[in-house]
């Protein structure tokens, strides 16, 4: 590997990445170390870093290398998400990418990963899988999924440690996860938990409730809360406590709030009078953990689609009549 090598001195300790990069006779400045941090060019001891560690600390002792014409690094990894471009569903937006995972904003319509019985059916895993083949790297690897019809944020990861350390923050429900939701009617109280005991069924493929004693279920939980309420429906803000599939789609119509545009769960005696939106209205939008290799806490989100954002004004006007 070529390139500028510099060892750490004890008057360099506790110096962060960034600023000890941008000193004269390194990168030169603290925009030129970022640039060098985000196109991978940087190594400590060996190990390439990206500009989501660029505030941590260096030790006496530890050796940085700025590998300046870096094949493949002369601008930043192009995003598959085209500004300006129609929203089609093989679009992928790459919301932040390093060395161990990558976070992507998925469309609504297309699948997060690859299912078994529809393995022609494209995904945001395949999406990923070319970008990544492009720049000649291994494939992704999974670590949660969100359904087809639902938009937002998912995360794989790149390495396989980086695969077992996210995979065990997302068991462990350490990982945070808020949905944006769009119901009708309006929960009450305002705000408070969702508590139930599920079960999936394999034969047909749905979530279903079940009692607390039965083996086979699983108790989930949900934290929700009003944010907007109109004539109809009501927006709500959902945090996952536990992640079933499904979760929020069966818990909100268990209380009688069914998600607009839902298609599955919709079994019930209340006669709703139907809001057209051609999908579940349900949306990742926040999405939170620790760096696998770094602990750093990391946190992202993603703008309501089009989509819903015409559904919410579309309800806006309603209620002004």
């Amino acid at each position: 590997m070529r390139g500028s090598e510099w060892t750490v001195s004890a008057e360099d300790d506790g110096a962060r990445l960034d600023k000890f990069l941008a000193a004269p006779g390194r990168a030169g400045s603290r925009a030129r170390a970022s640039a060098a941090l985000s196109r991978g060019k940087v190594f400590v001891n060996g190990e390439e870093v990206g500009i989501d560690v660029a505030s941590s600390r260096l030790t006496a002792g530890d050796v940085v290398r700025l590998w300046a014409d870096r094949p493949g690094s002369a601008r930043s990894a192009p995003s598959l998400w085209r500004v300006g471009a129609p929203r089609d569903p093989r679009d992928l937006h790459i919301v932040f990418e390093d060395q161990a995972l990558i976070v992507v904003d998925k469309p609504a319509g297309l699948l997060a990963v690859p299912l078994e019985r529809r393995s022609e059916a494209p995904s945001a895993f395949d999406d990923v899988a070319g970008y990544m083949r492009a720049w000649r790297r291994r494939r992704p690897l999974v670590v949660h999924r969100i359904d087809r019809d639902t938009s937002g944020l998912v995360v794989f990861a790149t390495r396989a440690d980086a695969q077992q350390k996210l995979k065990e923050q997302f068991k462990r429900h350490t990982a945070g996860r808020v949905y944006l939701a769009v119901v009708y009617g309006r929960p009450r109280p305002d705000s408070g938990t969702w508590r139930d005991h599920l079960v999936w069924d394999q034969a047909d493929l749905v979530q279903k409730a079940t009692h607390a004693r039965d083996p086979r279920g699983k108790e989930a939980v949900s934290e929700y809360r009003v944010l907007e309420a109109f004539d109809e429906a009501s927006l709500l803000e959902v945090r996952l406590v536990t992640g079933k599939r499904n979760q929020i789609r069966l818990q909100a119509r268990l209380r009688g709030h069914t998600l607009v545009g839902e298609q599955r769960y919709v079994f019930g005696p209340e006669q709703l009078r139907p809001i057209s939106f051609p999908r579940q209205a349900l949306h990742a939008y926040r999405l939170s953990f620790a760096h696998p290799l770094t602990g750093q806490p990391l946190a992202f989100e993603a703008p309501l689609p089009d989509d819903l954002s015409s559904l919410l004004e579309r309800l806006r006007r309603s209620r002004r009549r």
